[in-house]
């Protein structure tokens, strides 16, 4: 059963079905559970916002390839943090958020529906409605990360923000407990987010909730935008 929830939140995470990058403010739980979505974490600046015109069904294929080309460059090859990490270095730098260790006290907050406090933004994942299997914890004093543990404070997931968050654009890259690359996400705006996997692959682009592949087609939608 253990296996079985883990392969799909894996790929609730791969599809940026809580995001992200996946910034926290992309997180819902399993099985639509009704819970409130988690804010991006306030500073004296506000993010700053743009309207952003949405015409990726229109433009051809050859101006499609082209802006999924820019997006990937500006997250791999001109992004303003680290990408990879070894083990040792990815041990270094999160080694304090391994372990949860008030995690019976941030179990009960998720499970019990907050959301925020004064040390931290929350979110919960539920399976089959009742049943919490991992609450992501997005702390104050560092927003630039968000960090995903199972019940019982088991570091699962790492998302490390650009410096730019949370003002537009900014990146998003998630990691494995071991320090891998699962995800990048360039958002672009509140509504507008490019996705592209591990080896650099593009896997959608995300329009308020629905994704569109390469070609122009849409193909899932989220319900947490």
């Amino acid at each position: 059963m253990i296996k079985k929830i883990l392969s799909i939140l894996t790929i609730l995470v791969t599809l940026g079905f809580y995001q992200g990058t996946f910034a926290v403010e992309d997180i819902v739980s399993l099985d639509d559970v009704e819970t409130p979505k988690v804010e991006q974490a306030q500073q004296e600046v506000m993010p700053i916002k743009a309207e952003i015109k949405f015409d990726w069904v229109d433009i051809t294929q050859a101006q499609r390839d082209e802006n999924i080309e820019k997006y990937k460059n500006l997250l791999f090859e001109n992004n303003t943090t680290p990408i990879y990490f070894n083990k040792t270095e990815f041990n270094n730098k999160f080694s304090k958020y391994k372990k949860d260790k008030n995690y019976k006290h941030h179990y009960f907050l998720t499970n019990n529906g907050v959301t925020e406090d004064e040390e931290a933004k929350y979110c919960a994942f539920y399976f089959k409605k009742n049943t919490l299997v991992m609450y992501a914890i997005q702390y104050k004093n560092n927003p630039t990360n968000a960090f995903y543990y199972s019940a019982y404070g088991k570091l699962y997931y790492t998302d490390v923000m650009s410096k730019e968050y949370p003002n537009f654009p900014y990146s998003s890259m998630q990691y494995d407990k071991k320090g891998k690359l699962k995800s990048a996400i360039y958002f672009v705006s509140k509504d507008l987010q490019y996705m592209y996997g591990p080896d650099k692959e593009f896997q959608g682009i995300w329009y308020k909730e629905n994704m569109y592949d390469k070609n122009g087609k849409q193909t899932i939608k989220r319900t947490n935008w």
